[in-house]
């Protein structure tokens, strides 16, 4: 499969807010307009969690994984980041799935300060927070048009 199938057309794309010990998942509908989150996954084996997400692709119809990348206020790679990025590789290796990353700077701040306000504690905080930060990546995403193929250029009877 080519990195740019599954960009456009039908079938959803799901975001993932990576952690080592817990992955967010959000997930669009098939006309890819509204994100909505969907999972907090416990990461477990390997082999685990690469059935857990063949399991999600063929389920939800998912066409294209958007990983967020957290960088630094200043737009440098972190550890994390490049540990998302190899997260991204392994995943659209056991999925066949193609994997965009994008900036994710700043999502989980916002998810935890949204649930903050919102009265959420404690444990209930934590439960939510991974998937509403993949939410909020995957609605950025979406509002940054890239999920769409490019527009076609002019005719040209030359």
């Amino acid at each position: 499969m080519s990195p740019e199938s599954g960009v456009s057309g039908a079938g959803r794309v799901a975001g993932i807010d990576f952690g080592r010990v817990r992955i967010g998942v959000a997930i669009t509908d098939p006309g890819r307009r509204i994100a909505s989150p969907y999972q907090t996954y416990q990461r477990r084996t390997r082999s685990e969690d690469a059935e857990w997400f063949r399991r999600l692709v063929q389920e939800q119809e998912i066409r294209l994984f958007v990983v967020g990348l957290p960088l630094h206020a200043d737009g440098s790679e972190s550890q994390l980041s490049r540990a998302a990025r190899e997260f991204g590789q392994w995943l659209q290796e056991v999925t066949g799935v193609p994997v965009h990353f994008f900036d994710e700077r700043f999502s989980t701040q916002w998810a935890e300060q949204t649930l903050r306000q919102a009265g959420l504690r404690g444990e209930k905080r934590r439960q939510k927070v991974d998937k509403l930060a993949a939410q909020i990546l995957l609605t950025a995403y979406l509002e940054s048009g890239q999920h769409r193929s490019p527009a076609p250029g002019p005719l040209d009877d030359r």
